[in-house]
C-alpha cells in the first residue's frame, strides 16, 4: 500500500522534515508533489524513530508546510543503464540533456553499488597509454587503478582531462572495447561547453558517457554526480566486458557541496568544517575502481582535484592520497614558465606502476628508464639549488651536465604540447636519448646490457643540438 503523507514538519535549507512516518528506510526515494501538481524527487538522509529528512533534489523553493504530499517509493535512487549511454550527455543525475531524448533501459541499478568483496579483487595488470610521456614513463595508469591528479585553481587540468580523453587507449588485445565515462561536478558553463565542444570536434564523443553538474546546479545533485558515473561504469565494464576510465572532475567541488549539506543537517564539522566522515565518502566512491575475477572489463578512476591555495595537506588531496594508488602532482612554476602539462614529477608516483610494466606490457627497459629518469631529476634540483647559492661557473662538469639534462628534460620530455600523442617506445627511446646527455658513469639505474644498447651520446647531441 502506497501511503502519502500530507504536510511537512520543517523546511530547512535543501532538507525538509516530516514526523509521524514509518516503514522508511535510509536512502530511500521519494516523490515530493506542490500545491500547483508538480513534481520533485527527495532522498531519505535521517531515520530517526518516528521522523524522517528528506534532501530535495530541486531545492524546496515554493514548498509548502501546509499541502505538500510526500510519498516514499521503497528503494533508493537508480539508474537507468544501456549500452546506448556512450555518445550522450546527461545531467548529474543522469537524466539526458542532449535533446536526443530518452535512453531505452536495458536495467536499473543502485546508484550506490553493490559491495565488492575483497576477495573477488584481482590485482591490477597491464597499462592504459595515455601518449603524455610524463604520464606513461613515469606515473604510469594501469588498468584498474584509482590515480588522483593533484592540480591548483587556474592550472591546466581541464585540458591535460581533455588530452587524456582524446588520446587514451589500452594495448590491442582481443579487440576488447575501451570507451570513457567522464564526470564533471560543478563547473561553470563554458568550461562544460569547452568539454562538450573539444569531445565533439575532435570525435571521440561516441565513446565517451558525459555527466554535467554545473555550479548553478542544486549541491544535492553534485553529490550524485560521482555515483551515477561509476553505475554507468560498472554496467559497461562487469556487464559487456569493456575496459572504461572514469574522469571526475573536480572532487573538490563535490567535497564542498558535501560540506554544505553537512552543515544544513546541523553535524559536528571535523578539519576546515567538512564532515568526519570526508574519508569514508570519498572511499566509497574511489573504491568502486578495480578488476572483479571473472569479468573481462575493468573500471579505471582518474579523479580530478583543485588544492586551495596549492595546499597539499588540505583536507581533500590528503584524504585522497591515503585511498588511492598515487597520484600526478600539478606545479604552478613549471605552468608559469609555459610547459604543458606541468607534472610535477619528484611529488607524482603511481604505486601499481611495477606490475603493470616491462616485458609482454611496455618494454622491457621501461622499469629502468623510469628509475634513472627520477633519480637524475632529482640530482637536477640539488644543482639548481647549489647554483642559486655558488653560481652556476663554479660547479663541477657534472653538476653542470645535471642542469643541462634538467633543461632539455622540462623542454622536450615534460613539455609536450596539446596535440602531441606519443606511444610508449617514442616516449622511453625519448628518454634514452636525454639520458644519454649524461655522462655514461652517472647511469647507475640501468644495467649494462642496456646501456649498451640504448646509450648514444652522439645521436643525443645531434638531436639536442639547437639547444
Amino acid at each position: 500500500m502506497n501511503v502519502k503523507y500530507i504536510g511537512l514538519s520543517e523546511i530547512n535549507g535543501p532538507l525538509v522534515a516530516l514526523d509521524h512516518v514509518s516503514g522508511i528506510s535510509y536512502d530511500e526515494m521519494a516523490e515530493i508533489k506542490l500545491d500547483d501538481g508538480t513534481r520533485r524527487l527527495a532522498r531519505v538522509v535521517e531515520v530517526e524513530k518516528d521522523r524522517a529528512v528528506l534532501q530535495v533534489f530541486e531545492g524546496t523553493k515554493g514548498l509548502s508546510l501546509v499541502n505538500t504530499t510526500t510519498s516514499f517509493q521503497g528503494k533508493p535512487m537508480e539508474l537507468a543503464l544501456s549500452t546506448e549511454m556512450l555518445g550522450r550527455i546527461f545531467s548529474g543525475a543522469g537524466k539526458p540533456i542532449d535533446g536526443l531524448g530518452e535512453i531505452f533501459p536495458e536495467k536499473y541499478r543502485d546508484i550506490n553499488g553493490s559491495p565488492l568483496n575483497p576477495v573477488s579483487r584481482t590485482y591490477p595488470r597491464n597499462y592504459i597509454n595515455t601518449g603524455i610521456s610524463s604520464i606513461d614513463a613515469l606515473t604510469t595508469l594501469i588498468r584498474g587503478q584509482k590515480l588522483p591528479i593533484f592540480s591548483g585553481s587556474g592550472l591546466s587540468h581541464n585540458k591535460l582531462a581533455v588530452q587524456i580523453v582524446r588520446q587514451a587507449k589500452i594495448a590491442d588485445e582481443n579487440g576488447q572495447d575501451f570507451a570513457i565515462v567522464f564526470g564533471a561536478m560543478g563547473v561553470k558553463n563554458d568550461v562544460a561547453d569547452y568539454f562538450k565542444r573539444c569531445f565533439e570536434e575532435t570525435g571521440v564523443l561516441q565513446r565517451v558517457a558525459m555527466f554535467l553538474n554545473l555550479s548553478n546546479d542544486p549541491i544535492i545533485e553534485r553529490i550524485l554526480t560521482p555515483r551515477c558515473a561509476l553505475t554507468c561504469a560498472e554496467y559497461l565494464a562487469f556487464e559487456h566486458d569493456m575496459h572504461i576510465l572514469v574522469i571526475l572532475t573536480d572532487m573538490t567541488s563535490y567535497a564542498e557541496a558535501l560540506r554544505e549539506f553537512s552543515s544544513s543537517k546541523g553535524e559536528i564539522p571535523g578539519r576546515k568544517g567538512y564532515p568526519g566522515y570526508l574519508y569514508s565518502d570519498l572511499a566509497s566512491i574511489y573504491e568502486r575502481a578495480g578488476i572483479v575475477k571473472g569479468a573481462k572489463g575493468s573500471v579505471t578512476q582518474i579523479p580530478i582535484l583543485t588544492m586551495p591555495n596549492d595546499d597539499i595537506t588540505h583536507p581533500v588531496p590528503d584524504l585522497t592520497g591515503y585511498i588511492t594508488e598515487g597520484q600526478i602532482v600539478l606545479d604552478r612554476n613549471l605552468d608559469q614558465t609555459g610547459v604543458y602539462p606541468a607534472v610535477s614529477i619528484l611529488p607524482s608516483l603511481s604505486r601499481l606502476m611495477k606490475d603493470g610494466i616491462g616485458e609482454g606490457y611496455t618494454r622491457e627497459d621501461h622499469q629502468m628508464v623510469s628509475n634513472q629518469l627520477f633519480a637524475a631529476y632529482a640530482k637536477v634540483q640539488d644543482a639548481r639549488s647549489l647554483a642559486s647559492v655558488i653560481g652556476e661557473e663554479e660547479l663541477s662538469d657534472t653538476d653542470k651536465a645535471y642542469l643541462k639534462f634538467g633543461t632539455l628534460f622540462e623542454k622536450h620530455f615534460i613539455d609536450q604540447g596539446f596535440d602531441v600523442n606519443r606511444s610508449i617506445d617514442e616516449t622511453l627511446d625519448l628518454g634514452w636519448s636525454l639520458l644519454s646527455t649524461l655522462p655514461k658513469s652517472e647511469l647507475d639505474r640501468v644495467d649494462e646490457e642496456h646501456l649498451e644498447h640504448y646509450y648514444s651520446a652522439e645521436k643525443a647531441k645531434a638531436l639536442f643540438a639547437e639547444d
